[in-house]
């Protein structure tokens, strides 16, 4: 590649932590406002482990993706401040010519919609062929030769390569979809909400397929989704999203079995009860605060329960529980509060 050689900072070599997101910040820069998207967010992720990012619409999670793919749209996109070092490589530094060479092969998305994901002019088969090409130097017919395995890997009889995008149904397409993503067997695969567009039998049929193959090419995960039940399928490790922040991160357990933000224990409480199916669904009060508008203090201090002045009053920072488990709530600085687990007994107690 000559001037275009990719520089590795060694961090894929010396561990398997394949993805590393320090310090993100991303602002969408408007003639009148500021859309402050993401605010100084941070995680890792090793080979063959998942993450889910949770969070309401507007949290900043499809954001902190397309930023890890260095697509966020420029303008009105900007990232402020932060380090992406994806297979030891900072993202953030490389040239155009030299993302090409690391999208798709060692870090690929499922993007959100797959009906719009497609070229609908281009066979699929030629789509899936056109990124192994791209990658890897083999001939049209190898790469083609690929791409009718990869449909295949993905439940798609090989003979449909040569039919186009319209001829294949939602769940076909978000196949497809997933297939050109893992055709060079990437070591980061980003997923945006792969089963919003599919009906439930087909999201079952998807999540159970990109578990397999997660396994079985030992790629890192990231989930983003608002499904909690997305996340307990899929995911190692949780991150919860408001208002551009991770406000509670921690393994599966920690976050499912030791709830501690007053934000990820109102979304359990959202949730419908299947042991008694009488109980009343109990919804955060209020709505996300306006990103062009984000408070000094905690953006959820208004919709919560266990709101204190000194909640507003300045900043709140991360704060570790355990080896595992972070959070970012004033209210820990207080050792007595604790939040109960959601039993229907006492919120918390002292």
């Amino acid at each position: 590649m000559g001037n275009e050689n990719i520089t590795n900072n060694g961090l894929a070599a010396e561990s398997d932590i394949v993805l590393d997101v320090k310090n993100l910040v991303v602002h969408y820069v408007l003639k009148k406002e500021t859309v402050e998207a993401v605010n100084d967010i941070s995680f890792s992720l090793r080979k063959g482990r998942a993450i889910g990012l949770v969070g309401e619409t507007g949290a900043g999670k499809t954001t902190t993706a397309l930023s890890i793919m260095n697509l966020v749209p420029d303008p009105p996109g900007v990232i402020k401040n932060g380090t992406i070092n994806v297979c030891g490589y900072n993202i953030l530094e490389l040239k155009q010519n030299q993302l090409k060479k690391v999208r798709g092969k060692d870090v690929s998305m499922i993007f959100q919609d797959p009906m719009t994901a497609l070229n609908p002019v281009m066979r699929v088969g030629d789509q899936i062929a056109e990124s192994v090409r791209l990658h890897e130097n083999v001939s049209k017919a190898k790469a083609y030769e690929r791409a009718v395995e990869m449909l295949e890997l993905v439940g798609i009889p090989g003979e449909r390569a040569s039919e186009f995008p319209h001829q294949f149904s939602g769940g076909m397409k978000q196949r497809v979809v997933i297939a050109i993503a893992l055709a060079c067997s990437p070591h980061v695969l980003i997923a945006d909400e792969p089963t919003t567009a599919l009906d439930v039998t087909i999201q079952a049929q998807v999540l159970d397929m990109m578990n397999d193959l997660k396994k079985k090419f030992n790629t890192a995960l990231v989930m983003i989704t608002h499904d909690l039940g997305v996340v307990a399928k899929m995911c190692d490790e949780v991150a919860v999203m408001y208002a551009g922040r991770i406000v509670e991160s921690g393994t599966l357990e920690d976050v499912f079995n030791e709830t501690m933000h007053p934000y990820t224990e109102g979304l359990f409480n959202s949730l419908p009860n299947l042991e008694n199916r009488e109980a009343e669904l109990e919804p955060i009060p209020g709505l996300m605060p306006d990103p062009t508008k984000l408070p000094l203090g905690c953006a959820f201090a208004p919709r919560c329960k266990y709101a204190t002045e000194a909640c507003s009053a300045k900043r709140v920072e991360p704060r570790k529980v355990s080896e595992t488990h972070t959070i970012l709530c004033t209210r820990y600085e207080d050792p007595s509060f604790r939040i109960k687990r959601r039993q229907g007994d006492e919120q918390h107690v002292s």
